[in-house]
């Protein structure tokens, strides 16, 4: 590159003679054309057109190249980073429903749950309930049964003390008892209770 550039300062430095002898101290025309300043701004132009074409416009047009495809690059990892996200975001959302309707599922099933246990708990205190009644229905009839007995001895012992009054002669007690207890199996418990 170094030749190129003195060969071009080498054309320019013999040039500038004749362009000073060709120029008269008198008055420049700028529209009539100077043939020796169109030649040689042609042959530098052309020396530049070479230089730049083989050490610039080379680099510059691959350099230019590789920015494109980096460009490209980044816009294709871009899309594919986007269509990434946006993948995720639908996997999250279908996660997140499911939860959803793993929560919903999970409520329902509490409510079941609950629901069950309670008409279990109120079945077993009806339960416990009736069988309180009916222990205490027993409880009653044998209370009833114990009384209707404990009448009926002192129904007897007052019957005995009243008959030995009557008669004013005392039998013995076990006999008299025999006759009274007969007398009052015969008579109906509800005829006992209307006395």
């Amino acid at each position: 590159m170094r030749s190129l550039l003195a060969a071009a300062t080498v054309l320019l430095a013999s040039a500038a003679p004749l362009a000073a002898q060709e120029s008269e101290p008198a008055r420049v025309d700028l529209l009539s054309p100077n043939t020796g300043l169109m030649f040689w701004t042609l042959v530098i132009f052309v020396v530049l057109f070479f230089i730049l074409s083989r050490f610039a416009f080379k680099p510059l047009t691959k350099a230019v190249a590789e920015r494109e495809q980096r460009l490209a690059e980044a816009i294709a990892a871009a899309k594919k980073d986007r269509d990434d996200a946006a993948r995720l975001l639908a996997e999250q959302q279908k996660a997140l429903e499911a939860t959803r309707a793993d929560a919903q599922r999970v409520i329902a099933e509490g409510r079941l749950t609950a629901e069950k246990l309670r008409n279990e708990m109120l079945e077993q205190t009806k339960h416990q309930q009736q069988e309180l009644l009916e222990r205490a229905r027993v409880e009653i009839d044998n209370e009833r049964k114990r009384a209707i007995a404990d009448l009926r001895r002192e129904a007897v012992d007052l019957a005995l003390a009243g008959a030995s009054k009557v008669v004013e002669r005392n039998l013995d007690d076990q006999t008299n008892r025999k006759l009274v207890e007969s007398f009052l199996a015969t008579v109906p418990v509800s005829a006992a209770r209307g006395n």
